[in-house]
């Protein structure tokens, strides 16, 4: 995986009905989440329409959903070593919710979370290929990466020390709302940290290309989905909207400006 360290490689939905998610977001951005495979575990490639994959869809068993894990997005950080990263983790105040772990020719992972008890996973993967999941511009794929969270000036300090982010311009939101402070790691802007508003959901949040954001918003509430803001333009020209599908999980979309 040649993917430098700390760079965004693989998006993956948890959900208790794989089946409506396909349905859903096949219809808002335009993916094709593959049929259920063969076998007991039902993990599903999301294939985008710019060609390639952005990610994963997986099926919540009762016994996860028992052990405490709810729908929701997570994302891969691509590390140079999972097992030392995940000792900066913890000596930084994060902590291990699953423990590093091998999948033949897939590569090793863990799932952690950062010290405001956000989750999300490293992984060293055994492809020689580069993941393509995150694209700043690709269609279907994620374009923007945004973390609201409850300490803002400690998560940031966190994934500096531990992936290397630099955080090299802000922008000041209105009223109370803090700076929305712009990440970048090994040389490209990634995504932002923002302080999460009293009341609001904290966590990563991931934004994915589609052709018509004015079309994705219809859908999204066409599907049995939520629209919480937008159609609204955002720096740089591209409009986005804040959603959440049938199942309550949060995520956004982005498209092209008027």
């Amino acid at each position: 995986m040649p993917n430098p360290h700390g760079t965004p490689i693989w998006y993956e939905l948890l959900t208790e009905d794989p089946d409506a998610s396909k349905t859903f977001y096949d219809a808002v951005i335009g993916w094709t989440v593959e049929p259920r495979p063969s076998g007991e575990m039902d993990y599903r490639m999301i294939d985008t329409s710019g060609g390639g994959q952005v990610g994963g869809v997986m099926r919540l068993s009762p016994e996860m959903t028992a052990g405490g894990a709810k729908p929701t997005w997570l994302f891969y950080i691509g590390v140079n070593d999972v097992d030392t990263t995940v000792a900066k983790i913890t000596a930084a105040g994060g902590s291990v919710r699953m423990p590093a772990f091998d999948i033949p020719n897939v590569g090793r992972m863990a799932l952690v979370a950062d010290p405001q008890g956000i989750p999300f996973y490293v992984m060293r993967g055994a492809s020689e290929e580069s993941s393509t999941a995150w694209e700043r511009m690709g269609m279907g794929k994620c374009n923007w990466n945004e973390l609201a969270t409850t300490d803002h000036a400690a998560a940031n300090a966190f994934y500096a020390d531990v992936f290397g982010w630099s955080y090299p311009d802000k922008m000041t939101m209105p009223g109370d709302m803090g700076d929305y402070v712009f990440v970048e790691a090994a040389g490209e802007q990634i995504g932002a940290t923002m302080k999460a508003g009293a009341g609001e959901p904290t966590g990563w949040r991931f934004y994915f290309r589609a052709p018509d954001i004015e079309k994705a918003a219809e859908t999204v509430k066409a599907k049995g989905g939520t629209v919480h803001a937008g159609p609204m333009e955002v720096p740089g020209g591209d409009r986005i909207i804040v959603a959440s599908d049938p199942h309550g999980v949060m995520f956004g979309v982005v498209g092209p400006g008027n």
